[in-house]
């Protein structure tokens, strides 16, 4: 039997194949890219209908495959930090808003104030910082700026739910894990926090808030449509969404406090599964399900910042990273705020932007490209400092750490900490078809270890020059955020 996992990430949108072990059955993987819509105001969005139909062309490829005639369930990880509105038809009224989107920015002292200037109680709550990436300050500006189009939303919906609403012709809950990134699940009773949704949001949004269940509450029987054009899913139990990083951590192994979780791909995330009485300033917890609790921090840097420096420089990353290899950590004079996205964990500021000082003639663009490496591992570092546990280790994966071993050894100087890089290229969609089996087959999470490919261990030069070097980021953030 097969199980069919889609996963929609923040840069593509992809189908994968696994068997009944959570083996990905090699070769099958259907991809195709897409990107935020973002502007100099922080606008992070995406179009709707597009991404629909970036999916429904991944899963028509993935469908023509032999294996694909036995498939058992399909299951689904999407970036989290999504919501859309749909109207009373179940189209989209508004974009996709993403954890990426600050425009809301100016929303947040209002809200603080509506809080009574203390959000602490807030954030034990919720599991979320009061910040512009959530749905209270997002909703708050649309209310404001837009209402006539707030007036014809009937649902909030997260993107998997507006998929299941056209495939399904059903208004599909949303899981506790999706709905833990929104700002506003009370994380212990898994319900919506209606106290805090009034205060900061309104009466508007109360009766639009979509209904609540674990990711196992699975649709079936695709409308007429869908079931003729993918006969093979027609009566499969299609899963409610997790969140990627969520599922990642479940991909990674890392599913009791004995395993830290690191993922970085377009962005970056520092994730533990564990519960805590109180939630450290500056970490969030979500839900990987119920009785799942996950405690974290994510950066909204990663290999975008890579990325970035490449076409900002026009450089050729032909034999680069054993360039980068072959340099002192630190020897290029710079200090750098590598905060393009604006900035979550550990400060939260809704105004952040990216900032190098230091450039002088000499400074080459090799200099700019390791700065922004660096810059964002010693960010990485300020999570870990708040995350670590004695005894724990930390599972290091995704696709910008498997193409360069040089960020690698920068994380592990900026941590101090070895850094056990995984050898499964998929850990999101792994962690998708292990929760699915954990379901459908009573999988013990915990029986199922992931792969590795090498342990990297920190250099003792490194790890002092990289602490000198965040001393300098430090007192940077504090002149420009204080």
């Amino acid at each position: 039997m097969t199980l069919l996992v889609i996963d929609l990430g923040s840069s593509s949108a992809r189908a994968l194949l696994f068997n009944d072990d959570a083996g990905l059955i090699d070769g099958e993987i259907c991809s195709r890219k897409h990107d935020f819509f973002t502007d100099n105001a922080g606008r992070a969005t995406a179009d709707a209908a597009e991404l629909r139909r970036l999916v429904e062309s991944c899963i028509d490829e993935i469908l023509t495959h032999p294996a694909a005639g036995a498939v058992r369930a399909v299951g689904m990880a999407s970036f989290a930090g999504n919501w859309l509105g749909l109207d009373a038809d179940g189209q989209p009224c508004t974009p996709v808003l993403t954890y990426a989107d600050t425009l809301s920015h100016s929303e947040i002292p209002a809200l603080l104030q509506k809080l009574g200037g203390d959000a602490d109680a807030y954030h034990q709550a919720v599991g979320c910082m009061l910040h512009p990436a959530y749905l209270p300050a997002q909703y708050a500006r649309l209310l404001r700026a837009q209402p006539e189009i707030e007036a014809r939303i009937d649902r909030v919906s997260d993107i998997g739910g507006y998929f299941y609403r056209q495939w399904f012709g059903i208004d599909a809950p949303v899981s506790f894990s999706m709905a833990s990134w929104s700002g506003l699940l009370d994380t212990a009773r898994r319900d919506w926090h209606w106290a805090y949704a009034r205060l900061l949001v309104g009466e508007r949004l109360l009766s639009k808030l979509p209904r609540l269940a674990d990711y196992d509450q699975t649709p079936t029987g695709l409308a007429s449509e869908y079931a003729a054009r993918w006969v093979a899913l027609r009566d499969v139990p299609f899963f409610l969404a997790l969140g990627d990083g969520a599922a990642a951590n479940v991909g990674s192994g890392a599913v009791d406090s004995s395993r830290i979780a690191l993922t970085m791909g377009t962005t970056s995330a520092l994730r533990v599964v564990k519960d805590i009485e109180r939630v450290p300033r500056g970490l969030w917890r979500y839900l990987v399900c119920a009785g799942m609790p996950l405690i974290g921090g994510a950066a909204s840097e990663g290999g975008n910042v890579y990325q970035w420096a490449m076409e900002a420089l026009r450089g050729d990353d032909r034999g680069l990273d054993g360039q980068l290899s072959g340099r002192a950590a630190d020897c290029h004079g710079l200090t750098v705020l590598p905060l393009l996205a604006g900035e979550r964990s550990p400060g939260w500021q809704p105004d952040a932007s990216g900032t190098i000082h230091g450039i002088r003639r000499s400074t080459s663009q090799l200099d700019i490209l390791q700065a922004h490496m660096e810059a964002v591992a010693i960010r990485l570092s300020l999570i870990f400092d708040l995350l670590k546990a004695p005894g724990a280790t930390v599972v290091a994966g995704g696709g910008a750490l498997q193409a360069s071993a040089a960020w690698a050894q920068m994380i592990a100087d900026a941590f101090d900490s070895p850094l056990q890089l995984l050898a499964d290229t998929e850990v999101t969609a792994r962690g998708v078809a292990l929760m699915m089996l954990k379901s459908l087959n009573g999988v013990d999470l915990a029986d199922q270890p992931p792969r590795f490919s090498r342990i990297i261990a920190p250099d003792a030069g490194g790890v002092a020059l990289l602490r000198a070097a965040r001393e300098r980021q430090a007192e940077l953030y504090r002149r420009l955020y204080s």
